[in-house]
């Protein structure tokens, strides 16, 4: 099962071949209401990839894509809310010097297949 409950899965890895980086996706369906869970999984989920990009995974399981900028997306279907917003920006600072960018991307239940059984993130 993907998505933030679920730290121990990537929930997407890909080569953007366009701008040369690694995306690391992760997916998020339920809406944000500020509970301190789900902020806690986030950064759950937030610091399993980065040890997956840093400590040497990410160039064992995929050494072509080793050192290629990363960048992290949190896939969510609802606008995160203040509390996860300032939790993001601080999230960004820290990663901005390992020089990892993180972004958020809004996505639609019915796209992507998110918000199909076949999505993962459910």
């Amino acid at each position: 099962m993907n998505g933030l409950e679920n730290p121990g899965v990537l929930d997407a890895l890909a080569h953007d071949t366009r701008a040369d980086k690694l995306v690391l996706a992760m997916y998020e369906s339920r809406p944000w209401a500020g509970e301190q869970s789900q902020l806690f999984q986030l950064q759950e989920k937030l610091n399993a990839y980065v040890s997956f990009v840093l400590d040497g995974e990410l160039k064992e399981a995929f050494p072509h894509l080793a050192g290629k900028p990363a960048e992290i997306q949190l896939r969510t279907v609802h606008e995160p809310d203040a509390r996860a917003l300032d939790l993001i920006a601080r999230i960004r600072e820290q990663l901005a010097l390992q020089q990892i960018a993180f972004e958020i991307v809004r996505i639609d239940e019915d796209k992507d297949g998110c918000g199909s059984q076949g999505c993962g993130c459910h």
